[in-house]
């Protein structure tokens, strides 16, 4: 979750992030997050400020050419492309 001048809430941003590593990943996340504007530090609707929403299959990984180390970041919207959409 990502707090943006002018907006009344944080908003959430995806990464993807080539590390097995969950804290890791999310302290990576964190990093890219910082570059975009300052990371929520509590819950925002209900949602943690940093979390893994979901591990990412090898083949997806390879496909989209994700280095390990990596930080990509997806944008606001769900990112279909790199897992499936949310239940």
């Amino acid at each position: 979750m990502v707090e943006l001048a002018g907006e009344p809430v944080a908003l959430r941003h995806f990464f993807a992030v080539g590390h097995e590593d969950r804290a890791k990943a999310e302290w990576t996340a964190i990093d890219g997050a910082l570059l975009i504007g300052k990371v929520a530090v509590s819950p925002v609707g209900g949602l943690e400020p940093v979390h893994v929403v979901s591990h990412l299959a090898a083949p997806t990984v390879k496909a989209l050419a994700l280095k390990p180390g990596e930080v990509r970041p997806l944008g606001w919207r769900w990112p279909r492309r790199w897992i499936a959409p949310e239940d």
